[in-house]
């Protein structure tokens, strides 16, 4: 990993986004609640907070942070047709907190995939980037 003791500690965000492209009777599906596998909004939300927990588990150099927010977000929309996720995370700490809000985008969107994989395998996984940035020696970022 790369040396961040000598860093400062600073506040850092980062947002994150994705989509999951699908069938409008897919999408219907997972708003109605009636997904076989049940709400599959909450079990992705629970899904992207726990992910963005393990980011330094589950990426090779990445560092364990204490992460002082992590929220994950849908957005249902009709023009995809499909599901917007949008992450944020937070820290004080030496180094960024970008790859935690990446991460909770992506296993979020894996877990709605699983939840509603049944009924369609025609979804796609899209888009995952980095919206924004604060904080650090670099400074800030926005797409």
């Amino acid at each position: 990993m790369v040396d961040v003791s000598g860093k400062e500690i600073t506040e850092r965000q980062a947002k994150a986004e994705g989509a999951v492209v699908m069938a409008k009777e897919t999408l219907n599906l997972a708003l109605s609640g009636n997904a076989k596998k049940g709400d599959v909004f909450a079990a992705a939300r629970i899904a992207g907070i726990m992910a963005a927990k393990k980011t330094a588990d589950l990426i090779p150099l990445c560092h364990p942070l204490m992460l002082a927010k992590i929220s994950v977000d849908f957005e249902p929309d009709a023009a995809l047709p499909g599901i917007r996720i949008t992450a944020n995370a937070k820290v004080s700490g030496q180094t960024g907190v970008e790859m935690e809000a990446l991460t909770a985008v992506a296993v979020a969107a894996l877990t709605l995939y699983d939840m509603l994989k049944a009924v369609d395998r025609g979804m796609r996984i899209e888009a995952i980037q980095l919206v924004e940035k604060t904080g650090g020696k670099s400074g800030s970022f926005k797409r």
